[in-house]
């Protein structure tokens, strides 16, 4: 090998030292990686950053876009209720989010899929109480296992595809379902790993959210919108029984009360839900559809909903209002906001919200405009003033238009109307135009960090691939191993396996495909189980979060660390290789060409 091949060695050998064995972030450590493989030599500066032009890392920022208007008009929960339901435990859940998702991912690109799957998860995960890292990689590695059973399932399969047809005497190509012998068998005993077994190695990195967690309890009133769809839902049904961090006290129906709600208590149009909880239980009630604040305050302040936000703030000694009930201290005239909640010590405040006699100490959730906090930071009727993170109640009108410009890009990707990118730009452009979600929060939502890191391992994947290191490897392991077809097969998965976890799958594939064609000519056989050999280990990467876009889609949303791909995803990697070299030569026989 030559010195750059050497060097480039070196490089991702320190690496992955650095991402296994310290805490530093990832994008930092890819980064600095791809800046020692410039500095030396082995990658022009073009060649360097050519990752951040690239259109994969360009689709998965603007599908950023696209989430946003989702979780900004509720849409996210529209899915969410209709797909996931509600598990009783992990294994439930994890059967309920994988199964759908595989199925998905075989006729539509996985990666606009995992985009709009994350914030459902995230959301779902809190509900049922179980940590966002016990879920996100199964669902990243489902539609992984699904994009192998079909020939659009992954952009890996059309490019072998493509590759394949350029060959004399395999002009046709692949078939719609051609993979779908091996893809099929692979999916399903990958699934049955993950529900089974892959949730033992799963971190419990993020726990869920409990009042304890919290001392700032809330005493919140939210009513039943008239003809909404929470009208004639169980409780259980209307997704509020088991919320993170916050109980339905009692419901006050035609000035009755009723205490000790059962989950099956049916929901009337203007009921009044008295909750008890903490300041993100809050956030997430705003969220529910058919949920809207008790107060009538609410709905005579100035300012539109869609620029309002939940901000906290402290009663002072000195404030006017203190000593008054909220209704007589005229709050929404006197600040320009209207209280939502009060907390006072953790303790229940057993009065309408209306009636409550403010003390000095008592919090605050008021509902208001950004300006508030500015224009009372200092102000001596409040200790303290503090905005609410994502807080801005949702835009549940906008909501079916959300979906619906979701759908068609999903439609619009998978029948090949329009590329990827340009279905994604698109719709994310249309969630701003129709006002699904504002450009300040479509900017906020995008995660940069992810966008560095798969901008930088594609730096790292062409150093491997121009510095001459996977061509000398591929070639020297298909070399020793021999002419029997199915050992040149074992080994052929093999090391396309390793090296997609090292550079792109696409690359991997087209790395090794004229290798393997090289090899089969030689052995004077069919090259359609090669072919077939590359595609599911190109495709079937999971022992790191730079080896599949996916992966590295849920690294931080997940908590996750470089290891835990490695506890879950090596295992996989391996039963994926024995299920191929099993079936393909049953599938695809090995037969003279």
């Amino acid at each position: 090998m030559a010195w750059q091949a050497w060097t480039t060695l070196g490089v991702i050998g320190l690496l992955l030292s650095l991402l296994i064995f310290t805490h530093l972030a990832a994008d930092v450590v890819l980064v600095g990686g791809v800046t020692l493989l410039m500095l030396s030599g082995v990658l022009t500066p073009d060649q360097a950053l050519g990752g951040l032009a690239n259109e994969g890392m360009v689709t998965v920022g603007v599908l950023y876009l696209v989430v946003a208007g989702l979780r900004e008009t509720g849409g996210i929960g529209f899915v969410a209720q209709r797909i996931l339901g509600v598990p009783k435990n992990l294994h439930s859940a994890l059967l309920r989010l994988t199964v759908p998702t595989c199925a998905m991912s075989a006729f539509m690109n996985n990666t606009p899929l995992v985009a709009m799957m994350l914030p459902v998860v995230a959301e779902w995960s809190k509900k049922c109480r179980i940590s966002v890292s016990k879920l996100l990689i199964p669902l990243s590695y489902a539609t992984v296992l699904g994009g192998t059973c079909t020939l659009v399932g992954t952009s890996t399969n059309l490019v072998v595809h493509g590759m394949l047809k350029k060959e004399p005497g395999y002009e046709a190509g692949f078939g719609m379902f051609t993979t779908t012998w091996v893809g099929l068998p692979t999916a399903i005993l990958g699934l049955v790993y993950l529900i089974f077994v892959g949730k033992r190695l799963l971190p419990d990195r993020k726990p869920v959210l409990s009042v304890q967690d919290d001392p700032r309890e809330y005493t919140l009133e939210m009513m039943v919108e008239p003809g909404s769809v929470l009208v004639g839902k169980s409780i259980e049904e209307a997704g509020l029984r088991h919320l993170p961090g916050c109980y339905l006290v009692e419901i006050e129906r035609d000035g009755q009360v009723l205490a000790a709600v059962g989950p099956q208590e049916r929901l009337d149009g203007n009921d009044r839900l008295i909750f008890a909880g903490i300041v993100e239980s809050i956030v997430d009630l705003q969220r529910i559809r058919g949920l809207v604040p008790a107060t009538n305050q609410v709905f005579k302040l100035n300012a539109p909903r869609s620029r309002r936000c939940l901000i906290e703030a402290v009663v002072s000694s000195t404030c006017k209002a203190a000593g008054q009930t909220i209704r007589d201290a005229k709050f929404r005239t006197t600040y320009g906001a209207a209280v939502i909640a009060v907390g006072r010590n953790g303790e229940r405040i057993r009065k309408k919200i209306g009636d409550i006699v403010l003390e000095p100490g008592d919090t605050l959730m008021l509902e208001a405009p950004a300006s508030f906090v500015e224009q009372h930071r200092n102000s001596r009727d409040f200790y303290l003033v503090s905005q609410v993170e994502d807080s801005t109640p949702p835009r549940h009108d906008r909501a079916i238009v959300a979906v619906l410009i979701l759908a068609a890009m999903v439609i619009a990707a998978a029948t090949e109307l329009l590329p990827m990118l340009h279905a994604a730009m698109l719709a994310g452009g249309l969630m701003i135009v129709t006002r699904c979600c504002t450009s300040t929060v479509a900017r906020r939502s995008v995660e940069w960090s992810v966008l560095t890191v798969i901008a930088a391992s594609m730096g790292l994947g062409k150093a491997v691939e121009v510095s001459g290191l996977a061509q000398s490897v591929a070639g020297s392991l298909l070399g020793v191993a021999g002419d029997h077809p199915w050992v040149v097969l074992v080994v052929l998965y093999g090391v396309t396996m390793v090296l997609t976890e090292l550079i792109t799958n696409n690359a991997a594939a087209a790395l090794v495909f004229p290798i393997a064609f090289a090899t089969a000519q030689r052995l004077g056989i069919d090259f359609t189980p090669f072919a077939a050999a590359i595609m599911m280990a190109a495709s079937a990467s999971f022992s790191t979060p730079i080896g599949y876009t996916t992966n590295l889609m849920v690294y931080g949303p997940g908590g996750y660390r470089f290891t835990d791909y490695f506890k879950v995803g090596i295992p996989l990697n391996l039963l994926a290789w024995i299920v191929a070299v099993v079936v393909i030569p049953l599938a695809y026989p090995f037969k003279h060409a």
